[in-house]
C-alpha cells in the first residue's frame, strides 16, 4: 500500500507551562541517554568516575542506638559510644555474589562510573535485592560528588552563593520538590541521604583539596559522630525542618572542621534532587543549559557519545557530520589517551574535561581500533548538528521499504520526519521502518506528534502524578495520517519517549514491533530553573501508560516478534542490503514487511482477477 498524502494535523497537545512551573516536559533521562551510567561526550557532560581515600559507607559513624547497612556490614553505636561492626549473613551461593564482586573491584579501583552501569544493569534483572540496591546508591554517590567537583560552574557557585543564598536555594529545590514530584518527598529519608553524602565527601581528595580541609582525622571523625547524633535526635517530617537540619549541620561543619557552610548545605541540595529516584537530579548551571542544547540538537564539542569501559573511553555512536566522523572515528572505537595522557590514568571524569572545551580549540585524542595500532588524531572542537534522523533511504527497492533512524526525540524530529516521509514518499515507499534502537527518549510532545502522524484515532500515551494538573490524555487525530504499513525497531536501550511510540503503535494495531524488550522507563521529568546560581532541578512529575494502560516503567514493551540478538552490528548506518545480514533485528524486520507487502500484493491481484 502506498502512502497515502496527508493533511495537516490539529496539533491539542498540553501548553507548556510558564517558567515558574514546568519550563520543559522532558520523558528522558537526557544526559545518560536514558541509562544514568552512560554519559554524552558530545562533549558536555563529564563522567562520573569518583576518587576516594577510604570507603566511607562502609565504617561511617552513626548515632547511638541507630544502624546503617551498606551491603557489607551494619554499623551500630553503642550507649557508650562505640561503634560495632555486625558481619553479615552469607549471601546465597547464586550469580548474585560473582555480581557483587564484580562491583566491589570497580569500587576499589575508583571506577565509580562503571560501577554505577555494572549495578543499574544487575538491578533490571533483581530490582528488590537490597545489598544490591545499597551498593548502586553508593557509586551514584560518588558518581555525582565526582561529576560536581569536576564541574566549572558548580565549583563557581561554592565561592559565589553566601549561606542564606544557599538555603534559599535548597528551600526553593524542596518546595517545588513539594509540589511536583510524583511521589509524596521522603522528607526523613532525604535528610539520612544529605547526611550521607556529606560524610562521602568528607573522605574524598578532590572535595578535601578544593575545599582546604585542614582539620584532622580526629576532629573529622568527631564531627561525623555529632552529625549522625543530631540527625538521629531531630524529627524531620517537612522541608523546612530538612533546611533547618542543613543549616545546623553546616554551622556546626563551620565551627569544627572549617568547612563553609555553603559547601556543606549545597551537599544537602544535591543529595535531595538526586536521591528521589534515578532520573531526577540537581542541574548545575552548565548541566542545564547542556539539557537546552540537547533539546535543541546542538553543541560545541567532537561529536561523540562515550561509555566508560575498562579503564578506557568506549565510543558508543558518531554523530553524523561531526569533527569525530571527519577524523575517522567509528562507534566501538576507543579513546585511550587526551593530550597524550592515558585515560587508564585518570578518571572519567578527569577525561571528560580534558576533551571539553571552547569552540575552536584544538585537543589531541589517541584512538585504539581493535585489531589495528593507536592512533593519534588532532581534532578541532565545533558546532555540532545532531540530526534528529539517521540513514533516511529506500533500503529495499524492490519492495519499497524505506527505512529511518530516530536517535532521539528531539525538538525538530516531528518537522524533519514530515519531510523524509514525503521525500521516501517520492521514491517509491510502500512500506516503513523505523528503527528506535538505542533510542533514549527525549521531549515526550515529539514523540506524540510523531506518533500522532501514524495513527488516525484512539489514545497515545496517559501520564499521571501525584498532581492533577500532570494527568493528561493524548489522543491521535484523524488528519494528516501517514497509512504506509509500519515496522518498528526496539531493543533493550530504547527508553522513555521510544517506549511511548512503541507503545502507542502497538496497542492501537498500527505496526508490528520487532527486535528486545526495551529498557522500561516509564516516567516523566520537567526540568525547573532555580533562583539561584543558574541551576535548576531535573524532577520526576509522572509516569506514563501506554493506551491499553500498561505501565512501562520496570517492564518496558514486549515486542510482536522477540528476536535474540548475540552480537550488535558496528557499522555507523547501513549502506546497503549486503549489510543487513549482520543485523538479525534489521533483517527481522525487513522480511516482516516483505511479508506484509507480498500478502498485499497478492490480495491486490485477486481482486482484479475477479
Amino acid at each position: 500500500m502506498c502512502a497515502s498524502a496527508p493533511q495537516r494535523k490539529r496539533r491539542d497537545l498540553p501548553h507548556i507551562r510558564s517558567e515558574h512551573q514546568m519550563h520543559l516536559r522532558v520523558p528522558a533521562q537526557l544526559f545518560s541517554m536514558g541509562r544514568p551510567g552512560l554519559f554524552l561526550a558530545r562533549l558536555l557532560i563529564p563522567a562520573l568516575v569518583g576518587l576516594v581515600l577510604t570507603a566511607p559507607a562502609y565504617c561511617q559513624s552513626i548515632p547511638t542506638g541507630q544502624s546503617i547497612s551498606t551491603g557489607q556490614f551494619t554499623s551500630t553505636v553503642s550507649s557508650s559510644g562505640e561503634q560495632v561492626n555486625i558481619l553479615p549473613e552469607s549471601l546465597p551461593a547464586d550469580a548474585l555474589q560473582g555480581v557483587l564482586a564484580k562491583g566491589r573491584e570497580l569500587e576499589t579501583n575508583h571506577r565509580w562510573g562503571e560501577a554505577l552501569s555494572h549495578y543499574e544493569d544487575a538491578l533490571r534483572e533483581h530490582r528488590d535485592h537490597q545489598p544490591l540496591r545499597e551498593r548502586h546508591d553508593l557509586a551514584k554517590l560518588h558518581y555525582s560528588l565526582e561529576r560536581r567537583y569536576h564541574d566549572r560552574s558548580f565549583l563557581k557557585s561554592i565561592s559565589a552563593l553566601n549561606r542564606r543564598q544557599a538555603l534559599s536555594l535548597y528551600s526553593e529545590l524542596l518546595q517545588k520538590t513539594s509540589s511536583h514530584y510524583v511521589n509524596s518527598p521522603p522528607w526523613r529519608q532525604l535528610a539520612v541521604r544529605g547526611t550521607t553524602a556529606l560524610d562521602v565527601a568528607l573522605t574524598d581528595r578532590k572535595f578535601v583539596s578544593v575545599n582546604q580541609l585542614q582539620a584532622s582525622s580526629e576532629q573529622i571523625a568527631q564531627f561525623r559522630r555529632d552529625m549522625y547524633q543530631m540527625l538521629g535526635q531531630r524529627p524531620v517530617n517537612s522541608s523546612r525542618d530538612l533546611v533547618a537540619m542543613a543549616g545546623d549541620v553546616a554551622q556546626m561543619a563551620e565551627t569544627r572542621v572549617g568547612l563553609t557552610p555553603t559547601t556543606v548545605i549545597l551537599e544537602f541540595v544535591t543529595a535531595a534532587a538526586n536521591g528521589l529516584d534515578d532520573y531526577s537530579a540537581y542541574l548545575t548551571s552548565d548541566q542545564l543549559r547542556e539539557v537546552y542544547s540537547q533539546i535543541e540538537g546542538n553543541f560545541v564539542g567532537l561529536g561523540v557519545e562515550l561509555k566508560a569501559e575498562n579503564r578506557s573511553l568506549l565510543i558508543v555512536h558518531v554523530i553524523p557530520g561531526s569533527p569525530a566522523e571527519r577524523s575517522g572515528i567509528l562507534a566501538e572505537d576507543r579513546i585511550v589517551a587526551v593530550d597524550g595522557k592515558s585515560t587508564a590514568e585518570m578518571s572519567t571524569d578527569e577525561a571528560a574535561t580534558m576533551l571539553t572545551g571552547a569552540e575552536g580549540t584544538w585537543v589531541r585524542v589517541t584512538v585504539y581500533t581493535s585489531g589495528q595500532q593507536p592512533r593519534v588524531l588532532n581534532m578541532r572542537r565545533e558546532h555540532v548538528e545532531v540530526p534528529s534522523l539517521e540513514d533516511v533511504k529506500i533500503i529495499d527497492p524492490d519492495f519499497g521499504i524505506a527505512y529511518i533512524r530516530i536517535p532521539t526525540f528531539q525538538k525538530t524530529t516531528s518537522r524533519d520526519l514530515e519531510a523524509a516521509l514525503w521525500n521516501l514518499h517520492r521514491k517509491g515507499m510502500k512500506s516503513l521502518i523505523l528503527d528506535l534502537r538505542g533510542n533514549p527518549g527525549g521531549l515526550l510532545t515529539s514523540s506524540v506528534e510523531v506518533a500522532d502522524k501514524f495513527l488516525t484515532q484512539g489514545n497515545i500515551v496517559s501520564t499521571r502524578g501525584r498532581s492533577k494538573q500532570e494527568d493528561f490524555n493524548y489522543q491521535a487525530h484523524y488528519g494528516g495520517t501517514w497509512r504506509v504499513p509500519l515496522v518498528v525497531l526496539i531493543d533493550g536501550d530504547s527508553a522513555s519517549a521510544s517506549e511511548i511510540f512503541a507503545g502507542a503503535i502497538k496497542d492501537n494495531n498500527r505496526g508490528h514491533i520487532v527486535g528486545e524488550t526495551s529498557f522500561g522507563k516509564g516516567s516523566v521529568q520537567g526540568i525547573f530553573p532555580l533562583g539561584y546560581a543558574g541551576a535548576g532541578i531535573r524532577l520526576t512529575t509522572a509516569k506514563f501508560y501506554s493506551p491499553h494502560g500498561t505501565p512501562i516503567s520496570h517492564l518496558g514493551v514486549e515486542p510482536h516478534q522477540k528476536v535474540t540478538v548475540v552480537a550488535r552490528p558496528t557499522a555507523e548506518g547501513l549502506a546497503n542490503l549486503s549489510q543487513v545480514a549482520d543485523d538479525a533485528i534489521l533483517e527481522a524486520g525487513l522480511e516482516v514487511a516483505r511479508s506484509r507487502m507480498a500478502r498485499s500484493r497478492e490480495s491486490h491481484a485477486g481482486a482484479v482477477q475477479q
